[in-house]
């Protein structure tokens, strides 16, 4: 049976890609659409099990791992500090809106504080697939997306156990959590300049198969198990992975090694496992509050990031993809809604309908991010065309 599943599986996001594509869209938007058609919202012909589980966490895995791999560090460090104005408004603004919103539906003061901080997250993972389609993953933009989703991961992580602390009772010890993450990058960026190299130019001389590429993988999931050991999400530590075989020789065989693997197999479960989250039933009494919190969740992050942007030089159709690329709250914040539904922050009437809304935010985004910032080359079209006139 679970045969049959993964045949059908990259069947249907394949198929979906494409139609998309020739609609105009990204590929993106009709992978995940197709997971909710044919999942137990619509046909029902699949359900999430531990099988799918696991490859859709790995396919994300390496999808950020490859983002880093594409990273220019160079570009990355030169918008350090728009990264940083760009999480910070896309973490103030959804905060505040959040908790208006959630005190017009009279949650309690603890409640409000924890939407507000879930819809503060941000999943960067499915802008990086719709920025490669496009070209824009290895522009200033792109860079500052990643660099903004990393400082917004750690920054959202570290305030939701503040809340849990203070509201939930949680013996979250604050200043071990940040430590913790303090440590995380000292490490990753040590063991990046010192190990990483010696590691994979060591693994190359192996006289086996495919040295190069069970290497990096190594590394990778190091990286993530690392990462998640200390409270940091496993993207952001295969994201650095990434980065730090990037800046080694190996580089772009590990690219051609890597995407294969990862874009013809893994990532397509990950597309579909964000359509099996989705169920429409005893969801009609609440359709007022997904539509209202969906403007709030959309609003904030593409206002908030997109002011960050746009005080930080951008011009104001950069700002506005920026923007639009920090809206998909995806993975991160399916997971902190778990969290809030366990300690009972988000009332558990309202988890399905706080998960559609995670998912409408996940589906908008690659539209928009096509919308603001186009293909590449004809943007870089435009721009001459312009400059000449």
């Amino acid at each position: 049976m679970i045969a049959l599943q993964i045949a059908l599986v990259l069947l249907a996001t394949k198929v979906a890609g494409q139609i998309s594509v020739r609609l105009g869209q990204p590929s993106v938007l009709g992978k995940i659409l197709v997971g909710i058609l044919i999942g137990p919202a619509i046909l029902g012909w699949i359900n999430e099990n531990e099988v799918i589980k696991t490859f859709s966490e790995i396919g994300v895995l390496l999808l950020m791992f490859l983002a880093g791999l594409e990273t220019n560090l160079k570009t990355l460090n030169d918008n350090k500090k728009a990264a940083l104005l760009v999480a910070t408004g896309g973490i103030v603004a959804p905060i505040l809106l959040g908790y208006v919103g959630a005190q017009i539906y009279n949650f309690s003061l603890a409640e409000s504080i924890f939407i507000g901080l879930l819809l503060s997250a941000t999943s960067v993972s499915i802008s990086v697939q719709t920025l490669r389609e496009i070209g824009w993953l290895k522009s200033k933009e792109g860079s500052t997306l990643l660099g903004a989703a990393v400082l917004d991961d750690v920054i959202v992580v570290i305030l939701i156990a503040v809340a849990l602390s203070v509201f939930a009772g949680s013996d979250t010890n604050l200043a071990l959590l940040i430590t913790k993450k303090i440590l995380f990058f000292v490490l990753v960026i040590l063991a990046s300049k010192w190990l990483v190299p010696i590691f994979i130019k060591l693994f190359s001389n192996f006289k086996v198969t495919e040295t190069i590429l069970s290497a990096g993988l190594i590394v990778a999931f190091s990286f993530a198990y690392f990462a998640e050991s200390l409270g940091v999400a496993g993207i952001i530590g295969t994201f650095f992975a990434g980065i730090a075989i990037s800046q080694t020789r190996f580089k772009k065989e590990m690219e051609n090694r890597v995407e294969p693997l990862a874009n013809g197999f893994f990532v397509p479960f990950f597309f579909t496992s964000i359509g099996l989250n989705v169920t429409f039933s005893s969801i009609e009494d609440q359709i007022g509050f997904v539509i209202i919190f969906s403007f709030i969740a959309l609003l904030s992050k593409f206002v908030g990031s997109g002011l960050g942007a746009k005080v930080s030089g951008f011009s104001n159709t950069s700002s506005m993809g920026i923007g639009a690329g920090m809206i998909s709250r995806g993975e991160v914040a399916l997971i902190l809604a778990t969290m809030g539904l366990e300690s009972k922050l988000l009332p558990a009437d309202y988890y399905t309908s706080i998960i559609m809304v995670i998912i409408i935010t996940t589906i908008v985004t690659p539209p928009l991010l096509k919308l603001f910032f186009g293909l590449k080359e004809d943007r870089l079209y435009e721009n001459k065309m312009n400059a000449k006139l």
